[in-house]
């Protein structure tokens, strides 16, 4: 098996709130991780309470800098028979988040693919949006040079305004700095969603036009956050 183990969101999220029993059921007898932070996935074995020896278990790093082939050494030093954890550092593997290698992996060799039911932000923020979720493209994070990523910007609005949602993220210490952007070169009819720190007791959730974004423009600070532009 290969278990796709989701994470929670939120540093301060209650991490029992998210997760279904099933989750620490599997961590409990599962001694093999493919994870995106070591750290990381060891806090979190450790919170659910398994009474797990946290230096028994074994993690392989698979970050978005691991190749093919290193994921193809990673297996085999794993017993076939055993089963795998894959963990990103938070919300659910493969999505926005490295490990689709490892699961192609598995496609291939005929291991059993067992996602788990978790947050993801991506899908969390589309729900609270009250943009279309029949339509919608998700495309990672942005351009990082400013006319690039506005021109990206413009792009995606023309789409949004078609009726397809379109989704994004930022690295979180350039949160206010792409909500500048946003408010600078978009239309103000525009209709911008923020859902900010999902899942934390202060998660931040609104949509709103443009324009009235740029009179109450938040300060986002470094917290995760997911950006969506629709039309109503």
């Amino acid at each position: 098996m290969l278990y796709l183990i989701p994470l929670p969101l939120a540093d301060h999220a209650e991490v029992h709130q998210y997760l279904m029993p099933q989750v620490q059921q599997i961590v409990a007898h599962t001694n093999y991780y493919l994870v995106e932070n070591i750290r990381t996935a060891r806090r979190f074995i450790a919170s659910l309470k398994t009474g797990r020896n946290i230096d028994a278990l074994q993690f392989y790093t698979l970050d978005k800098h691991v190749s093919w082939q290193q994921v193809v050494q990673y297996f085999s030093e794993i017993p076939p028979d055993a089963a795998v954890g894959l963990m990103s550092e938070a919300g659910c593997p493969c999505i926005a988040d490295p490990g689709h290698l490892a699961v192609q992996y598995a496609h291939r060799t005929g291991r059993k693919v067992v996602p788990l039911v978790g947050a993801s932000a991506v899908l969390l923020a589309l729900m609270a949006s009250g943009f279309s979720g029949q339509s919608f493209a998700f495309h990672g994070y942005l351009p990082i040079q400013k006319q690039e990523r506005i021109q990206a910007l413009k792009r995606l609005e023309k789409d949004a305004l078609r009726g397809q949602t379109q989704i994004f993220m930022e690295t979180p210490y350039r949160n206010d700095a792409l909500l500048t952007d946003l408010l600078a070169c978009l239309k103000p009819s525009t209709h911008l969603c923020i859902a900010a720190n999902l899942t934390a007791p202060d998660a931040f959730i609104k949509m709103q036009t443009i324009a009235n974004w740029q009179k109450e423009k938040p300060l986002l600070g470094k917290v995760p956050a997911v950006f969506l532009l629709g039309s109503l």
